[in-house]
């Protein structure tokens, strides 16, 4: 990848969605755009429709969770593998009211990615034909990626920190 690979998809993306562009960048030869939540879904289905982005390959869709632990967000892996391009989408949004729409009405294999992003980061992906859990049982009440769930089962006893480097 390149810069004339971002400044490229930046110039078009700046142009059809003024102000939903929050940053662009190259991190380790990878372009990543960080845009506003409420355009998501006109964005990408632009970057897939767009004969010279040409973006209809979906590699992962997957969640995060902020430092400050405030905040969700969601990140989107494109190919156009045509020409060999890829790049990254991020879009944050507050974690007391995780939604974000669905992009299985573009990618039908976003279904699997939406349903394991909802069932370990609690994310509500709206118009989702089916969003329920994938990975975990049903009945779990708690979304295991986030910040607020220890990594470690805090009662255990067997175990001496000594052996973790504590």
């Amino acid at each position: 990848m390149s810069k004339a690979h971002l400044d490229k998809v930046n110039e078009k993306l700046q142009a059809k969605f003024e102000g939903a562009i929050l940053s662009a960048e190259l991190l380790y030869d990878f372009p990543v755009f960080t845009v506003k939540t409420e355009q998501i879904h006109e964005l990408l289905s632009f970057l897939k429709a767009d004969p010279e982005l040409n973006f209809h390959f979906l590699t992962d869709i997957t969640g995060m969770q902020t430092a400050d632990e405030k905040q969700l967000g969601v990140i989107y892996h494109l190919h156009n593998m045509h020409s060999n391009i890829r790049i990254r989408l991020k879009t944050f949004f507050d974690i007391n009211k995780p939604e974000i729409d669905t992009a299985t009405d573009l990618w039908p294999c976003a279904n699997w990615m939406e349903r394991e992003t909802y069932d370990f980061f609690g994310v509500r992906f709206k118009g989702h034909p089916n969003l329920k859990r994938i990975l975990n049982v049903d009945e779990m009440d708690i979304f295991p990626l986030r910040k607020e769930y220890p990594l470690e089962d805090q009662t255990r006893e067997d175990k001496e920190d000594k052996m973790f480097g504590r």
